[in-house]
């Protein structure tokens, strides 16, 4: 069994080696059952993070890099896992906002129970978060109008720690559009239509990991942003008869 752990990356050589390794030597701690690989998905990086990568490669065999030239979280996500051989998939923000800790929770319902996607969530009773209130506030609210539209009972669709069964996404694939931060909603929401079965898990989540790194989140912006694209994707799911 192989499970891959992708890292989809844009403009992150701040963050890049040090995380990478930082993740790796906590891997290489667990003595895991089965086969695994940390991905670097470079995507559209105008910075050094392609050569980060390569070197990183180069000298570490568990490290694999995977570079497209189109940039975007989503699409970078997606081709990936379109691409992979992998028998789970999970993906990760390089700025590990979520403790690597929480990475056995991530992936203990795909080995020990019958899930078919495994998500933290930042919002759960036994979460641990440390945000700005502004951040708080866009996640609640971004929840909220979510539920209000769709009728979800997701509790965080934005959390960028998640992991899925490959046959899932096969299933999922053809229901993906979204080319970026929109990504994991899509994702969830139709999953859920699908039946497939969701585990939440609760992440130590801190703000703080972000160092002096630029959050490349626009809050406003995306946040209307997201309220169009959640009417689209109602009036698609209206049309769909699955």
């Amino acid at each position: 069994m192989l499970i891959d752990f992708t890292f989809p990356c844009y403009n992150e050589e701040q963050l890049l080696r040090k995380n990478c390794l930082k993740f790796l030597d906590y891997l290489e701690k667990q003595n895991y059952s089965f086969d695994w690989r940390i991905i670097l998905i470079i995507n559209g990086s105008s910075d050094n993070s392609e050569k980060i990568a390569l070197e990183l490669e180069k000298h570490n065999p568990k490290i694999k890099t995977f570079i497209i030239k189109e940039k975007g979280r989503g699409n970078a996500i997606k081709t990936y896992f379109d691409y992979s051989e992998a028998n789970f998939l999970v993906y990760m923000d390089i700025d590990m906002a979520v403790s690597m800790e929480n990475t056995s929770d991530l992936i203990n319902p795909f080995l020990k129970e019958d899930y078919d996607i495994n998500i933290g969530s930042r919002l759960l009773k036994s979460s641990k978060t440390e945000r700005s209130f502004i951040r708080e506030l866009s996640s609640r609210t971004y929840i909220l109008l979510s539920k209000t539209i769709i009728g979800h009972r997701i509790s965080d669709l934005q959390c960028g720690f998640k992991g899925i069964k490959k046959e899932a996404w096969k299933k999922l694939n053809p229901f993906i559009e979204d080319k970026t931060w929109f990504f994991d909603t899509e994702l969830l929401l139709w999953a859920s239509i699908l039946n497939l079965k969701i585990k939440e898990i609760p992440v130590n989540w801190s703000e703080n990991r972000y160092e002096k790194r630029k959050s490349k989140v626009k809050l406003f912006k995306d946040s209307l942003d997201f309220s169009k694209k959640l009417l689209k994707l109602r009036k698609k799911i209206k049309k769909t008869n699955i």
